[in-house]
């Protein structure tokens, strides 16, 4: 699979102190803004611009879609810059300190109603300034998720630590949910309560990327000292044009399973999260906020569960698993009637099971990617890696809204009434059903192929070790 031979510009990976409970929560406060501005635009921007700012469906749809031309350029080439700039601080901490507050405002502005009578205008603003959020949601996400590589090499410690980060993200999405069923009761105008929620998110999403930063950066500084080295010591590399990046990281076979396994698990959830809003209001009479509640209330609780089987079934049982039970809510969905609501409470609690394996085990195994990568070329590219998981989670979001809205648009959906054609409806059942099991289903299989086991993460770090070694006596 890879030589032993030392690699003249591999970097440096610095020995781990223990993990303690207060590193991991302040890791884990860092997804927190991540986890609340993805989960309310996956639930609630599609449903926001027909019902609030009065935009067709399709046109609705499309306003993240035609962001992603712009984010396919933008995510690579931020990983590649944070795995290349380097300061007395590190690589990641600069971006997420400078970074972090026009985050949080740009996302306040996506609920601002401009007040356009010419709805096309109405939809570049919001491509506009949902592509700005964007640019600033890369500049603080990625840098940050590839703290998950470098604070650890240790294979179950990754999935705990990543388990805290994609727990708090959830945590971070069903506050605002709360925050939504509360401020429903209390403010009447259902624009002004977005503007609230929106302010309400860019606060909380700024202050937490502070408490991450300055709750590891210590951390951080501990593990670098321990290796006799600062943390702004990284060996000099040979730089490599993107084209070259690219190319190391599709030919990396196990990192291209990864890609399919979360796009798939990624574009089901968000699918689900775009039409639920729709199920609840027009087919169960439901409030759509609190089936996001109790979805994600359940996969919180599940996370933690999800890493202690992870070490006990291993990773890939756990994706059978958890995505086996979600395929049967999804069957059932299709067919349940209105009127059955504390069965669809309790559908939504199950599917909580599986909504915690498509977070926690694509994201758990891709540092292990990065270190057969590292073995195979001498290089560590977890900004390159992280990247284009940052741009397929964006991809997935703006991929579910747009299809949701082009089924609706083409059902014959009328967002100025209360009762939906048959078509219509139609349409929402399908959406919250077939689809997104045929995408989880297209997930497990690729599961079933994906190559790196424990044992063989197991080989690739003793591999490393022996390598850096090698360099250590060869200086």
């Amino acid at each position: 699979m890879a030589n032993l031979e030392p690699q003249p510009h591999a970097t440096v990976n610095y020995p781990s102190p223990k993990l303690t409970l207060p590193v991991k929560l302040a890791y884990g406060a860092g997804d927190i803004g991540a986890g609340l501005t993805s989960q309310f635009l996956s639930f609630f921007l599609l449903i926001f611009l027909t019902d609030v700012v009065g935009m067709r469906p399709v046109v609705a749809g499309s306003v993240l879609a035609v962001g992603k031309v712009w984010d396919a350029i933008n995510d690579p080439l931020v990983g590649l810059f944070s795995d290349r700039i380097n300061t007395r601080w590190g690589r990641r901490y600069p971006w997420m300190f400078l970074t972090a507050i026009p985050f949080g405002l740009s996302y306040c502005f996506i609920w601002i109603v401009p007040g356009f009578e010419n709805e096309w205008m109405s939809f570049w603003y919001y491509v506009a300034i949902t592509s700005v959020f964007q640019l600033f949601f890369t500049t603080t996400n990625l840098p940050y998720s590839t703290l998950t590589a470098e604070m650890t090499q240790d294979y179950d410690e990754r999935t705990s630590l990543t388990s805290f980060r994609l727990s708090s993200s959830i945590v971070g999405g069903l506050s605002i949910l709360i925050a939504a069923g509360v401020l429903s009761e209390v403010i009447e105008d259902e624009g002004q309560r977005y503007i609230v929620l929106g302010i309400l998110g860019g606060v909380v999403s700024i202050v937490t990327l502070y408490l991450c930063i300055f709750g590891t950066y210590g951390y951080m500084v501990k593990k670098a000292t321990a290796a006799g080295v600062s943390l702004g010591d990284v060996a000099e590399e040979e730089q490599e044009s993107f084209a070259q990046q690219l190319r190391v990281v599709v030919r990396n076979r196990p990192f291209l399973f990864v890609v399919g396994i979360y796009l798939f698990s990624w574009l089901a959830l968000q699918i689900t999260a775009a039409v639920i809003p729709f199920y609840g209001k027009y087919w169960m009479n439901v409030d759509g906020s609190l089936l996001a509640l109790i979805v994600q209330g359940a996969a919180i609780a599940m996370m933690f569960v999800c890493a202690a089987l992870s070490k006990r079934i291993g990773k890939k049982n756990l994706y059978f698993l958890g995505s086996g039970i979600w395929v049967l809510v999804q069957v059932a969905l299709f067919f349940l009637q209105p009127g059955q609501t504390g069965i669809l409470f309790g559908l939504c609690a199950i599917a909580g099971f599986g909504v915690a394996t498509a977070y926690v085990v694509p994201w758990s195994i891709l540092p292990d990617v990065i270190e057969l990568d590292e073995l195979n070329t001498g290089r560590r590219r977890e900004g390159t890696f992280y990247a284009f998981m940052t741009l397929l989670q964006k991809i997935g979001l703006a991929l579910g809204i747009y299809l949701v809205g082009l089924a609706l648009e083409v059902s014959g959906f009328d967002q100025n009434l209360d009762q939906q054609s048959e078509s219509a409806l139609t349409a929402i059942r399908f959406f919250a059903g077939p689809v997104p099991l045929v995408l989880l289903i297209c997930g497990m299989v690729l599961v079933y192929f994906y190559p790196l086991t424990r044992e063989m993460h197991a080989e690739i770090m003793l591999k490393l070790a022996e390598r850096k070694r090698l360099e250590k006596e060869s200086i």
